[in-house]
C-alpha cells in the first residue's frame, strides 16, 4: 500500500514476530563507521480513535501466536485498518492492539512488536536490510527531504536495529525509524511522516 506524505513512497510490511524472528540473523555492515547515501524513513503504530472512515469488519488471530485466522476481531474504522496494514501494528485501546503482517494476516496482541517478537520502542527500535541486529544507528546528516526541526528530533534518536523488512523488500542503505503512536489526525500529512535522501548514518 503507498503511504501518502513526502515522497509518496511505499513501505513493505513488517513480518510475524513469531514466524519471522529467524530474518534479524542475516545482514552485516562495518560498525562505528559514517557512511552516506542512506535512504531513511519513519514507521508508527496508528490509533484507532484519530481515525473516523466507516466501520470495517476485521477477521484474524485472536491471539499473537497463530496465522491466518478467521476469527471476527471487531469492526475498526477502515482508514485505521489501511494504517495498520501500511505500518504493521495500531492501537485500539489501552493495552490492546490490532497488528498485522503479510504472512499471516491479522491478530490481537497487547503491543506492537518488532520480528522477534518484543514490544517496539518509540525512538530506539528500527529496520534495515542490511544493517545487523542490534547495530546502533545514529542519523548525523539529514540530506535532503526533512525540514530543519524534524531532522533535529530525528538525528536525537539513539536507533538501535531490532525489526526487519520483510525479505527483499526493504532494499539497501535504506533504514525505517519507529517514532512511535501517530501524534493526531492525518499524521501522513505531519511533516515528521518524512523521507530523508542522500542521509548519513553512524553505527556502531
Amino acid at each position: 500500500m503507498t503511504r501518502t506524505g513526502a515522497g509518496d513512497r511505499q513501505r513493505p510490511p513488517r513480518v510475524h514476530p513469531v514466524l519471522a524472528a529467524a530474518l534479524l540473523a542475516a545482514g552485516c555492515a562495518a560498525t562505528g563507521t559514517e557512511s552516506t547515501g542512506w535512504t531513511v524513513t519513519v514507521y508508527y503504530t496508528a490509533v484507532a480513535e484519530l481515525h473516523h472512515g466507516p466501520p470495517q469488519l476485521v477477521r484474524g488471530c485472536p491471539v499473537l501466536d497463530c496465522a491466518h485466522g478467521s476469527a471476527e476481531l471487531g469492526s475498526f474504522p477502515a482508514d485505521f485498518v489501511a494504517a495498520v496494514r501500511s505500518e504493521g501494528a495500531g492501537r485500539i485501546a489501552v493495552g490492546k492492539y490490532l497488528n498485522w503482517s503479510s504472512d499471516t494476516g491479522f491478530w490481537l496482541d497487547t503491543a506492537a512488536r518488532d520480528t522477534a517478537g518484543r514490544p517496539l520502542r518509540p525512538w530506539r527500535s528500527a529496520a534495515a536490510d542490511d544493517l545487523a541486529p542490534g547495530t546502533r544507528v545514529r542519523l548525523t546528516g539529514c540530506g535532503q527531504g526533512a525540514e530543519q526541526a524534524v531532522c533535529d528530533r530525528l538525528s536525537a534518536g539513539e536507533w538501535t536495529i531490532s525489526d526487519a523488512f520483510t525479505p527483499g523488500l526493504g532494499g539497501a542503505k535504506h533504514v525505517d525509524l519507529y517514532v512511535g503512536e501517530e501524534s493526531g489526525p492525518d499524521f501522513t500529512d505531519d511533516p515528521m511522516f518524512t523521507t530523508l535522501h542522500g542521509a548519513s548514518l553512524r553505527t556502531g
